[in-house]
């Protein structure tokens, strides 16, 4: 349609997650509405596809406020109690994706394949009719009181309403790469600078170039300005860079916005997080009642990795040392370093290779009821390109599907003269009446 100019009721800009969610759920309430999908890269879901591993993590099995960061909680608690955990597994099910749990809760495809996920949305996409262009990448749109104009690579489109879904800026490969912050802010949106979130850490020093490979539980915790922020439980993982893992891409968010606001900050570890000073100096003296003869390093192996004992104990300067002969100001000094030793943070590998993006469009911009804008009628905004940030596990996805139900209903609702909107607004959440269900096609997922 080069050149040409199209009328249509919906545009969605952003084919990622969040995008043809919304597009899915909008039709699946009002089949009667054009909708069109703009995805401004080649192919679309490039980050479904790398996410988990290429496994695609979907969601968690328990799914709440918490376990994000950025704006609002009770914003985020509000739009996930609309479409929880549980409801976004019945929807995959639906889809024909059965899901299976494996640690700390994490919902994958039993096929292990993020194709799975990806393929089914666009099944369903072609099912119920939503027009989806891939390379067709949205440069500007304006907004009168006919509605609104989006401008694309390949033509314009008018539109009663408009969603803007295009991610943050993680993973820029995948066609995240910011455009949705100028799209928004030329529709009167402001804007919370972005830094990366669940991003490997860049280390000073060669420590972790010896331990590269070493994967053990620990606890960090991120000091802003010499007070206790933040506690992190969870694996590190060492790299020849630095340190990656669960733990450490939950942290990496908090040390940048740390820089960003030019804060002082600094990133401890607890190699032994489930112990205390006492504790864990009362087991060192008991076992050198019980091994008196055995190495520090021998001892520590036992409940460490033999390269983090080695590596900590030398540090120390106990390496040598066995049980017996370990003063009581040598233990000591272990003690602290096993307890809290600091990672010297040098930088994180960046958007290249973030899982997400901390910062955005504020939530109080937002209603949550709607995911509607409270600056530009008509305007929704959803997923990763809001101020809202989950830890690693399947969170980020699940703000994903759950803005996306909201926004869907919520436009069904606007454009189709439903009154029910006015009702979903005062309550908070995406409320949906019987009247809603029985008009609107079939939908498994249940409602909040």
């Amino acid at each position: 349609m080069s050149g040409s100019e199209r009328t249509t009721d919906v545009v969605i800009v952003g084919g990622g997650a969040a995008g043809l969610a919304t597009a899915i759920f909008t039709k699946r309430r009002a089949p009667g509405l054009r909708v069109v999908c703009l995805e401004g890269a080649r192919h679309v879901g490039a980050k479904i596809l790398v996410s988990g591993g290429s496994r695609c993590n979907v969601t968690n099995r328990r799914v709440v406020e918490h376990d994000f960061w950025g704006g609002q909680s009770r914003v985020v608690r509000n739009v996930l109690r609309a479409f929880s955990a549980e409801q976004a597994a019945e929807f995959f099910a639906d889809l024909g994706v059965a899901l299976h749990e494996e640690e700390d809760g994490k919902l994958f495809p039993d096929t292990n394949r993020s194709r799975t996920v990806l393929d089914a949305l666009l099944n369903e996409l072609s099912r119920l009719g939503v027009e989806l262009f891939s390379g067709e990448r949205v440069t500007c749109v304006d907004h009168g009181a006919d509605g609104f104009v989006v401008a694309a690579s390949d033509g314009r489109y008018r539109a009663r309403a408009v969603v803007l879904a295009t991610g943050g800026r993680s993973l820029p490969k995948s066609g995240s790469d910011g455009t949705g912050y100028g799209l928004a802010a030329r529709l009167g949106h402001g804007y919370v600078e972005t830094t990366p979130a669940l991003a490997p850490l860049v280390l000073a020093g060669d420590r972790h170039v010896a331990l590269s490979g070493v994967a053990h539980d620990v606890r960090l915790t991120v000091r802003v300005g010499g007070a206790p922020a933040t506690q992190l439980d969870g694996a590190l993982l060492w790299t020849h860079f630095g340190a990656s893992g669960p733990v450490v891409l939950n942290a990496s968010r908090h040390w940048h916005r740390a820089r960003l606001e030019g804060q002082a900050v600094d990133v401890s570890v607890n190699l032994c997080p489930r112990e205390t000073f006492e504790s864990l100096e009362t087991w060192l003296q008991d076992q050198a009642s019980a091994r008196p003869k055995a190495h520090a390093a021998t001892v520590l192996g036992t409940r460490l990795p033999a390269a983090v004992a080695a590596m900590w104990t030398r540090e120390a300067g106990v390496a040598d040392h066995t049980l017996a002969h370990l003063s009581r100001e040598s233990r000591r000094r272990l003690v602290r370093a096993l307890l809290a030793s600091s990672l010297d943070v040098r930088d994180s590998r960046g958007y290249t290779v973030a899982e997400a993006t901390a910062g955005g469009i504020p939530l109080e911009e937002i209603d949550p009821a709607r995911m509607a804008s409270r600056c530009c009628n008509g305007l929704y905004l959803v997923g990763e390109m809001l101020d809202v940030d989950g830890r690693l596990g399947g969170f980020n996805f699940q703000w994903a599907w759950s803005s996306a139900r909201v926004a869907g209903g919520a436009i069904a609702r606007a454009l189709s003269g439903d009154v029910t909107d006015a009702a979903a607004t005062a309550s908070g959440a995406d409320a949906v009446s019987p009247s809603d269900t029985a008009a609107a096609t079939t939908e498994s997922t249940g409602e909040a």
